[in-house]
């Protein structure tokens, strides 16, 4: 297994270009780099750029992995690079896409069944709870895209991997792995993200883990919040995950599994206005509704893990939510706008760091 990181937040990423973006990750010591889709690569998917781009991540020994991008028809208009490599025709265009990762020996690609608005506060935030499409809806419409692209992925050895995003549970992204077939769907773990369907992380990981092919490693505290739960990314260690218990059921089921690190986008980087708090409604009737799979036993081992993470506060093993945002502490989060290029590189520092030390205590080898 390698400890990588994902490509996106990479501090400078797009400053410095793919090709840079290789150095840089050896300069941080970091094992290679997940580039959210091939796109990200080159925009214009060209054979030469990539060829060379491949080369010189395999001269540096490090991984390249890649992806496709959102698979959810209702999210099209907001990624329009995935229909105008196409030409027009987003099927066309996904399929050039695989076709140029696999050409590189990148067959394990990303995909993503929706948007996250951290403009928006609560459910709305998430296209779960769209107003003018159900959820189902979506699903079907996802399956869907996924079946007309299972058999150029199959011709090419590819995986096309669903994200556990905000969005999606693990229990859907199941259900659409058995629909298309295993030999060409699988899924990547981000290991924070189920937090905000209310499911388990390590629960979520078992669920998961004979078809996880990537992975987007970070952590993440959940705290009981006026209207819910609040939701804070954070440096790995400094949040619930309990990466000791899922490190091993991750080496176990795949020795091969690269471990992509994914941290917040520096204000560097970032032109979006500051996130409000993420809001996990986990109360409400509505959001409750949504979540169908939720089940009373993993809904209370959820909570438990709350309230060993409070208890964490409480001794001042790790800060609370505005001692992890001060500037002093050296985390803060978009609000905070001195989470700039240094701030974001400690991050990932420390973020290797704690992945490191669990893999060492669990006789995980990395590298």
């Amino acid at each position: 297994m390698k400890l990588g990181i994902d490509g996106q937040k990479l501090p400078e990423v797009k400053k410095r270009g793919p090709l840079a973006s290789l150095d840089h990750v050896r300069e941080l010591g970091l094992e290679g780099i997940f580039f959210s889709t091939v796109l990200d690569m080159s925009p214009t998917l060209d054979a030469g750029m990539l060829r060379e781009i491949r080369a010189k991540a395999d001269e540096s020994g490090l991984y390249l992995e890649s992806g496709l991008g959102k698979i959810n028809p209702y999210c099209s208009a907001e990624a329009p690079e995935l229909r105008a490599i196409g030409d027009g025709d987003i099927i066309a265009g996904f399929t050039r896409m695989i076709e140029a990762s696999a050409a590189i020996g990148c067959r394990e690609m990303w995909v993503s069944p929706g948007n996250f608005k951290g403009e928006y506060r609560g459910r709305l935030a998430v296209d779960r709870f769209r107003t003018d499409v159900s959820w189902d809806e979506q699903l079907l419409a996802m399956g869907n895209v996924l079946q007309k692209l299972a058999p150029v992925a199959r011709a090419h050895g590819v995986h096309m991997n669903i994200e556990t995003h905000d969005e999606i549970t693990s229990f859907e992204i199941l259900r659409l792995i058995e629909r298309v077939g295993e030999d060409c769907v699988g899924a990547v773990l981000d290991t924070a993200n189920m937090l905000q369907r209310g499911e388990h992380p390590v629960m979520a990981t078992q669920r998961l883990a004979p078809y996880i092919r990537q992975t987007h490693i970070k952590d993440a505290w959940v705290g009981r919040a006026p209207g819910g739960l609040d939701f804070q990314p954070r440096a790995c260690g400094q949040g619930v995950v309990d990466f000791a218990a899922i490190l091993p059921i991750l080496a176990k089921s795949n020795r091969a599994l690269n471990l992509s690190l994914e941290i917040n986008q520096s204000t560097d980087d970032k032109r979006r206005q500051p996130n409000p708090r993420q809001c996990i409604q986990i109360d409400d009737p509505v959001w409750r509704a949504g979540h169908p799979d939720l089940n009373t036993t993993e809904l209370e081992l959820y909570l438990a893990m709350l309230d060993e993470g409070e208890k964490r506060v409480a001794s001042g093993e790790i800060p609370d939510w505005e001692g992890f945002e001060s500037a002093q502490y050296g985390y803060p989060t978009y609000e905070n706008q001195s989470y700039d290029f240094d701030a974001a590189i400690r991050f990932i520092q420390d973020s290797a760091r704690h992945i490191r030390a669990i893999s060492e205590q669990k006789g995980i080898i990395l590298g």
